[in-house]
């Protein structure tokens, strides 16, 4: 399969998964986010890898003991990109499903501490943002296609290790 057939059927998956946050709950007046618990230490080794194209040349993964599905609805995780020197950088985010956002709460220091966001703000999944790791989480297993997040951290991860067998 050529390089330019593997970017035309991925981009085609991506609108097509693009088309499952197009239609969004409408916005919950009463609605509030929960306090926003520190950045999770996390592991790079032990990674659940994103699937991402192929012409993308950093490896993507989510270290699993850094996911939470919170009572407010948020898919919270780090997210380690690697390249292909070994260099290392890790986000720590969260999703919001039904509304098909995401946000940026801390960015790893090469210091070895989080830096955290000023003003984080939601942003679309869809949107024309340069990473879309956001998104192929999303549609790897923290949203459950119905625009709500998965149960729990479990359920993603089985979703995510076994994507044949994820309904």
């Amino acid at each position: 399969m050529n390089m330019g057939f593997k970017r035309l059927v991925f981009a085609a998956l991506l609108l097509a998964s693009a088309g499952l946050f197009s239609q969004v709950m409408p916005p919950d007046p009463d609605w509030k986010e929960l306090d926003l618990p520190p950045p999770p230490s996390f592991n790079k080794d032990g990674l659940v890898a994103l699937e991402m194209p192929p012409y993308v040349s950093l490896k993507f993964g989510v270290d699993p003991a850094s996911l939470t599905v919170s009572a407010d609805g948020i898919v919270r995780y780090v997210i380690v990109a690697t390249s292909s020197t070994g260099a290392v950088n890790a986000l720590y985010e969260g999703l919001r499903c039904g509304h098909g956002e995401f946000k940026t709460y801390a960015r790893w220091s090469a210091t070895g501490k989080w830096n955290m966001a000023k003003d984080p703000q939601w942003r679309a999944l869809n949107d024309n943002n340069t990473s879309h790791h956001a998104l192929a989480f999303a549609r790897q297993g923290a949203c459950d296609g119905r625009g709500t997040a998965a149960a729990s951290a479990a359920e993603i991860l089985r979703k995510m290790k076994n994507p044949a067998r994820s309904p």
